[in-house]
């Protein structure tokens, strides 16, 4: 008869009452964040807040589908009512002004800059710290400015040029952010490990699991043994 080997299949842990309680205080921590006094920039009505490192924080920390659920939940109650969004707005009013772009790419950029953490940590352990930088940097220009300029241009009807050096003015505070991101996700990495670090390698190495799962080929052959074994100690002269 053809032998038919068990197929190791590796799913995603599903989300616990730990991962609910971490999404819900980082969605606790960026609406918190929004309420700290914003610092004006131009007339467009789009300050600089603390908001971004927030967002930054909860990419790096939780990893990407957490993440983008904590940073969407924040999101979705802002627009449902609750005065969570900076200088207390809210509403969908909001997705009207030149501010929209922005907060459109609060869960993106968490989704974004999570994804890059879960890569960096692992393939690297050297210079862990500038490659996490750099992931949050990118996931700046890339997902924020770059939605934050489209929403000057659609809601506050700005040239491309115009919108492109409006948005300048964040790009110093959004360094400063970031690092600062940084420096509290490497420290929350290192005092718990299982909130990313631990899950990005349980999933990069689905083999350590479990040795049954990780080689059940090798398993199959050595089942095969034992049972030839155990037959030829019940039948010694069976030839």
């Amino acid at each position: 008869m053809p032998q038919t080997h068990p197929v190791s299949t590796h799913r995603r842990p599903r989300w616990n009452a730990t991962d609910l309680g971490l999404i819900a205080v980082f969605a606790a921590l960026v609406a918190g964040s929004a309420l700290v006094a914003a610092i004006p920039v131009g007339g467009l009505g789009v300050p600089i807040t603390l908001q971004t490192l927030a967002v930054m924080l909860t990419g790096l920390s939780l990893g990407p589908g957490r993440a983008f659920a904590a940073v969407g939940l924040y999101t979705l109650l802002g627009l449902a009512g609750l005065p969570i969004f900076s200088g207390g707005r809210s509403g969908l009013g909001i997705l009207a002004g030149p501010s929209a772009g922005y907060i459109i790419a609060f869960p993106l950029a968490a989704a974004a800059v999570g994804w890059l953490a879960s890569i960096v940590i692992r393939r690297t352990l050297k210079y862990r710290g500038l490659f996490l930088f750099l992931a949050a940097m990118a996931t700046s220009i890339v997902v924020i400015h770059a939605l934050g300029v489209l929403g000057m241009v659609v809601n506050a009807k700005l040239d491309l040029s115009k919108a492109f050096l409006a948005d300048l003015a964040y790009y110093p505070g959004d360094i400063v952010k970031n690092v600062l991101a940084v420096t509290v996700a490497l420290a929350l990495h290192k005092a718990f490990p299982d909130l990313l670090v631990r899950r990005v390698r349980r999933l990069a190495s689905p083999a350590a699991a479990s040795p049954a799962e990780a080689s059940p080929e090798a398993a199959a052959p050595a089942t095969a043994t034992s049972a030839t074994a155990s037959s030829g100690q019940q039948s010694p002269t069976q030839p």
